[in-house]
């Protein structure tokens, strides 16, 4: 599946529209051209509708909202379920902010994501309205049980794949559920990763559905963070990682894959 996937982006480099924060915008336009889409990261009110209806996949990030942000989000999600965009949906802060958990609803209802991705602490706040947690980081005292049972529920209430990353990633969408183990705990040390991981499933669902633009994703982000994992500190390690995104073949990823599904 991976071959198919990113041979087929090579060949037809499709455009893929973020709408993000600027804390990750950088790492999440080269995380796309790493593996030859094209990036558009275009959040102006008077421009999203135009080019969301141009791209071939949509990526919406509620981190760091502005008031400018969270009107072209609204309009780029009418805009993708009108056209039928594929659409990825990033849940950042959801889990500590009310206004972020009601503009994901928003999106869900008019864009109809396909794959909706959050740290666990966000796909259990997604779920419950009574959770919160503090900050954007996930609750470390969450089970992969509990959060795998808000993700199914969730994945069958929206039609929607669910990312839940976290030490063990797990991809559902509520028929098929697989736990990645890829990635190592280096990946927490330079701010951007989860934004990351969703371009990269972003770049991935304009040539793949749901759960496989999510399982492959999560599995290629977590072996480039193996693979970039260096001594040497955080700076390093972040352009080991882009530099393992750019070279990575189809190969190493499938010998290198720790993806199972769960019967």
């Amino acid at each position: 599946m991976i071959d198919d996937i990113l041979k087929k982006i090579k060949e037809s480099n499709p455009l893929i529209h973020c709408i993000t924060n600027p804390i990750s915008i950088r790492e999440c336009a080269n995380v796309i051209l790493s593996v030859g889409a094209r990036p558009i990261m275009a959040e102006h009110p008077d421009e999203v509708e135009t080019v969301t209806k141009s791209a071939e996949a949509l990526l919406i990030n509620l981190g760091n909202l502005t008031e400018a942000r969270a009107s072209a989000i609204r309009i780029s999600a009418v805009t993708a379920g009108k056209n039928n965009i594929p659409a990825v949906l990033d849940l950042c802060g959801v889990a500590c902010l009310s206004n972020r958990r009601e503009l994901a609803l928003f999106v869900i209802e008019n864009a109809k994501p396909q794959v909706i991705k959050g740290n666990y602490s966000e796909i259990k706040a997604l779920f419950c309205e009574a959770y919160s947690s503090s900050g954007v980081d996930a609750d470390v005292s969450l089970q992969e049980c509990e959060v795998l049972e808000s993700a199914n529920k969730l994945a069958k209430k929206y039609n929607s794949t669910i990312l839940a990353s976290g030490k063990i990633d797990i991809i559902t969408d509520g028929n098929k559920t697989f736990f990645c183990e890829n990635g190592t705990p280096q990946l927490a040390t330079i701010t951007g990763t989860g934004c990351m991981q969703g371009a990269l499933c972003a770049a991935f669902l304009s040539k793949a559905d749901g759960i496989d633009a999510a399982k492959e994703a999560a599995a290629m982000f977590g072996i480039c963070g193996e693979i970039a994992a260096t001594p040497l500190g955080s700076g390093s390690f972040e352009a080991n990682l882009l530099d393992a995104l750019s070279v990575i073949d189809a190969d190493e990823i499938r010998r290198r894959t720790k993806l199972t599904e769960k019967k």
